[in-house]
């Protein structure tokens, strides 16, 4: 597959030998049933990024708009030996996308720390709760507009700070 053709009726790129497909939030769901239907058996990975510190990205196909937060999610076929990535841009005034907790019932983990580290949202989670970060904590904290060094950590038998 090249660059400018289309999976599921969705864009794709090609980035270091690997499929990029570029979901909407709308077609997410659908696009990763879709997968799964092709014979893509395995989530490997869901993750959440915060793009405020790179506004000028280039890296999308044409047509995709970016925005502060993307989902990315790394898909497996192993019968067929392939392996397929999708981003989704995320809006910072939504950072809502559907879980794929139905289909892929391993993201349940991956989900919760994307929404408890970054805080994009996945609806229709069984569990959305906190999964690193304690319960009170406030905020998430690899957002790029949370301060640095926040909590002191002190390492054991290390001397006291003066």
């Amino acid at each position: 597959m090249s660059d400018g053709q289309l999976l599921h009726g969705v864009p794709v790129v090609e980035a270091t030998g690997q499929v990029v497909a570029h979901p909407t939030v709308d077609q997410w769901l659908d696009t990763v049933a879709a997968l799964k239907a092709d014979g893509f058996c395995m989530a490997i990975d869901v993750t959440a990024v915060d793009y405020s510190a790179h506004p000028g990205r280039t890296d999308l196909p044409e047509g995709v708009t970016p925005e502060r937060f993307e989902v990315v999610a790394a898909f497996i076929d192993h019968a067929g030996g392939r392996r397929v990535r999708l981003r989704a841009q995320v809006p910072e005034a939504d950072p809502v996308v559907p879980s794929l907790f139905d289909l892929f019932p391993g993201t349940e983990a991956m989900e919760r720390e994307a929404w408890d580290l970054v805080g994009v949202a996945f609806d229709g989670h069984p569990d959305h709760t906190r999964i690193l970060m304690p319960e009170d904590w406030e905020g998430h904290p690899l957002r790029r507009d949370v301060a640095i060094g926040r909590i002191p950590v002190q390492f054991k038998d290390a001397p006291a700070a003066r």
